[in-house]
C-alpha cells in the first residue's frame, strides 16, 4: 500500500467521511503502532485539511492502547481551525471511548469537560451524540444528563448548541428526565436561555 496515493486521492474529495475512514483503516492495518503514530504526526502537518482528518482519524485508533496519542488530539488537534477537522476530532474521541468502554472512560470525559478550549469541550457532547444510545448512558441517562447540563452556560455558543441539541435528542426518550432537569434552570441567564431553547424543543412539539 502507498501512503502517499492514498494522500493524493483523499485530498481531491471535498465531503464526506467514510473515504477517510477507509484510508486510516487500511494504515493502521498495515503498519504497527510505532509506525502508524509516526505517520499520523506527519500527516498532520500537512496544509490539505483532508489528511489532517485522516491523521485525526488513526490518532484516534491509536489512542486506545497508546494515551499519548489522546494528548496530542486535546492539546493541539483541537487547536485545528478546520471545522472538518473538528468534526473528526469528536469522532475520534467517541471511537476511544467506545473502545475502552464509556463507563470506564468518564474520569476523561470529566476531564475533557471542564476544559477551558470550546473544541474539546464540544469534542465530548458532540461525539458522543445520540448520548442514550451509547452503552452505559443508555442504561443511565441520567448521567448523560447531568454531564451535559454542566455545560448549559458554558461561555462558547459553539459548545451551548451542542450541549443543547444533544440535550433535545434525549428528550425524545427520556421527556420528563430533560423536563426535571430543565426545571432547575435560571432562565434569565442569556447563555442558559439559548442552551434552553434547543434542549426542550421536542418537548413542546408533544
Amino acid at each position: 500500500m502507498e501512503i502517499k496515493d492514498l494522500i493524493q486521492n483523499i485530498a481531491t474529495i471535498e465531503n464526506g467521511f467514510n473515504h477517510i475512514l477507509d484510508a486510516a483503516q487500511q494504515i493502521f492495518s498495515c503498519y504497527n503502532e510505532k509506525d502508524c503514530m509516526r505517520i499520523a504526526l506527519q500527516l498532520y502537518e500537512y496544509q490539505a485539511y483532508q489528511v489532517r482528518m485522516l491523521s485525526v482519524t488513526l490518532l484516534g485508533y491509536i489512542s486506545v492502547k497508546d494515551h499519548s496519542a489522546l494528548d496530542f488530539l486535546k492539546n493541539k488537534v483541537s487547536h485545528d481551525d478546520n471545522w472538518r477537522v473538528q468534526e473528526m476530532l469528536a469522532k475520534s474521541f467517541d471511537y476511544f471511548c467506545q473502545k475502552q468502554g464509556y463507563e470506564q472512560s468518564l474520569p476523561i470525559i470529566n476531564e475533557w469537560l471542564e476544559s477551558n478550549n470550546p473544541n474539546v469541550v464540544r469534542a465530548v457532547t458532540e461525539g458522543l451524540r445520540i448520548w442514550t444510545s451509547r452503552p452505559y448512558f443508555k442504561e443511565h441517562p441520567d448521567k448523560a444528563i447531568e454531564l451535559l447540563s454542566k455545560q448549559k452556560s458554558n461561555p462558547s455558543e459553539y459548545v451551548r448548541k451542542s450541549v443543547g441539541n444533544a440535550l433535545r435528542d434525549i428528550s425524545k426518550k427520556h421527556p420528563q428526565l430533560i423536563l426535571k432537569e430543565l426545571s432547575s434552570w435560571n432562565q434569565t441567564d442569556n447563555r442558559v436561555q439559548l442552551t434552553y431553547q434547543l434542549a426542550i424543543k421536542y418537548i413542546h412539539k408533544k
